[in-house]
């Protein structure tokens, strides 16, 4: 007959060791609020300070409805029982203890569920539990002023504060642990948290956004304002499905999957707006709501890397609790993991009109980009051919007409009537390099003649000029390189050519302009939007 024995876990080893699950400041805070969402709370206060000894306080009041005794208790086990309403944000019953702990020794809970009630508080101290050895929760009627303070400051009636003290986790350890180093990191710390608020919280802080509950958060006095990675007002929408899915047990729900493209910078109604939609390469992806709370960000679940030229894409994927199983949601609620069929759908159906769209706009900005970058950045060129051009043998090119192009050269293979382009500086001294906005059959460079000089033509929207020439513009001695050789080919050219090879020639250039295409093809695309994220 076996034997049935109670093995109960070392409340030590077992609370130091759930400070470790993982999560990130941004992410432990986000788990307190979904509680105070949970609550139906419609206003969160969250303070965040420094005491001249450098310890930090993080205290969170909500006006929601708050608990009772049993309730407080309930709240503060670890694996609680579970929520009555399965929509909840809160899930597992564990994330306002791991997420508070991953950063705090002593997490305090005061609460209240009507106006007339008395003030409890409940405290995990960690080393109180080391020292006794027990899971025995600190029980008050008598909180500290600052907390009843704190929680008086956002309701009268009903609410909680969650307190974190001795804080050992989320600042590193400076000399002066109050001094201006501490402080200004401390700064960078809120100023990250409230961007990230106001992102993952954008449906609920939005007012004319009625898919979630309106509430108000302030971090610090200051109102968090909804930031909406998919910019909706101005961007284009060019996928959108509602996704019907059996479950196991018969029921049914629904995901839905929206793909923007967002405007390029220039394309935006003012600089403000252009700035706060944070364009660049690591904002593209997929953002996953679950009831309508953001838990994964700008990411592509390993379907792409990251390149410029998807930089304006950015997918919504939403669903509700009833799909948790479905996609193996982790405790922070921070990770989603898709089934292969369900992923497969999504790269290589729903998601292949938009990346092509997305990478569609993207060059189109990159050509006038790079077109105006190519604006003077041959100028050094120009002005080096000009020193040595009469030092060089050349062929003598005489322009018959230059409205049809048709030139006599005279080489010394002889004299010979051929078609050549033939055109004037755009700017003063471009007489030799003169980069355009596309060539015939798209080929990076012809020879030309520009002002009786012989020049070559420059095609700003090859990709060899986008991945090699847009990245090293700034370096002079590069350039001058890349484009006396250019010339060089092209003087050449001119120099040995005849009637029966000038279609040669051309073919050359051709394939030449078809291998760069293809030996470039895996460079990475330079990011030539100056107000980027890096």
């Amino acid at each position: 007959m076996a034997e049935e024995i109670e093995v109960l876990p070392d409340p030590k080893r077992l609370i130091e060791g759930l400070r470790d699950t993982g999560y990130e400041f941004n992410t432990a805070i986000a788990d307190i609020v979904d509680n105070s969402i949970a609550a139906e709370a419609t206003l969160v206060d969250l303070k965040i300070d420094m005491d001249y000894r450098g310890n930090v306080r993080v205290s969170i009041a909500d006006n929601g409805y708050g608990m009772d005794r049993d309730e407080l208790i309930n709240a503060m086990k670890y694996g609680s029982d579970r929520c009555p309403n399965p929509a909840s944000l809160g899930k597992f019953g564990l994330g306002l203890k791991t997420a508070s702990t991953a950063f705090c020794r002593r997490l305090s809970v005061l609460s209240r569920s009507k106006a007339e009630a008395p003030l409890l508080e409940a405290t995990w101290d960690l080393d109180h539990v080391a020292s006794v050895g027990k899971w025995e929760l600190l029980i008050s009627d008598e909180p500290e002023k600052e907390k009843i303070d704190h929680l008086s400051k956002v309701t009268d009636g009903p609410g909680t504060v969650v307190v974190w003290s001795t804080i050992d986790r989320l600042m590193k350890s400076y000399k002066d642990q109050g001094g201006a180093f501490a402080q200004r990191a401390l700064k960078k710390i809120i100023q990250n948290l409230k961007e990230h608020v106001a992102m993952i919280y954008q449906r609920y802080l939005d007012e004319s956004d009625k898919r979630a509950i309106d509430i108000e958060i302030r971090i610090n006095d200051e109102l968090i304002r909804p930031w909406d990675p998919f910019c909706t007002n101005v961007s284009d929408l060019v996928g959108d499905q509602v996704i019907p899915v059996e479950l196991h047990n018969g029921n049914e729900a629904e995901f839905t999957v929206r793909a923007y493209i967002l405007p390029r910078k220039e394309e935006f109604p003012d600089e403000d707006s252009a700035r706060n939609a944070k364009l660049g390469n690591e904002r593209q992806g997929i953002y996953i709501y679950r009831e309508n709370r953001l838990i994964h960000d700008a990411d592509w679940l390993g379907m792409y890397s990251k390149e410029p030229h998807g930089s304006l894409l950015r997918v919504e994927f939403s669903f509700d609790h009833k799909l948790d199983d479905a996609f193996h949601i982790d405790i922070k609620k921070s990770q989603i993991i898709l089934n292969e069929e369900l992923w497969s759908w999504l790269k290589d159906e729903f998601l292949t009109a938009p990346r092509r769209e997305a990478n569609n706009r993207y060059r189109q900005g990159v050509r006038r980009k790079a077109k105006e970058k190519a604006t003077g950045s041959h100028d050094a060129s120009n002005k080096n051919i000009a020193s040595k051009e009469n030092e060089v043998e050349k062929a003598d090119v005489t322009v018959v007409n230059p409205e049809t192009g048709d030139c006599e050269v005279h080489n010394k293979h002889g004299q010979f009537r051929l078609k050549l382009n033939v055109g004037k500086a755009s700017r003063p001294g471009e007489v030799f390099i003169q980069p355009v906005d596309g060539l015939d059959d798209n080929v990076l460079f012809e020879p030309t003649i520009i002002e009786r000089h012989q020049a070559v033509r420059l095609n700003t929207a090859h990709p060899y000029y986008h991945k090699v020439y847009v990245p090293n513009l700034s370096k002079g001695v590069t350039v001058q390189g890349m484009d006396s050789l250019l010339w060089g080919l092209c003087v050449a050219e001119l120099s040995t050519i005849s009637d029966v090879t000038a279609k040669h020639f051309e073919e050359m250039r051709f394939e030449v302009s078809r291998l760069l295409r293809k030996l470039v093809e895996d460079l990475p695309d330079p990011d030539i939007n100056d107000d980027a994220e890096d």
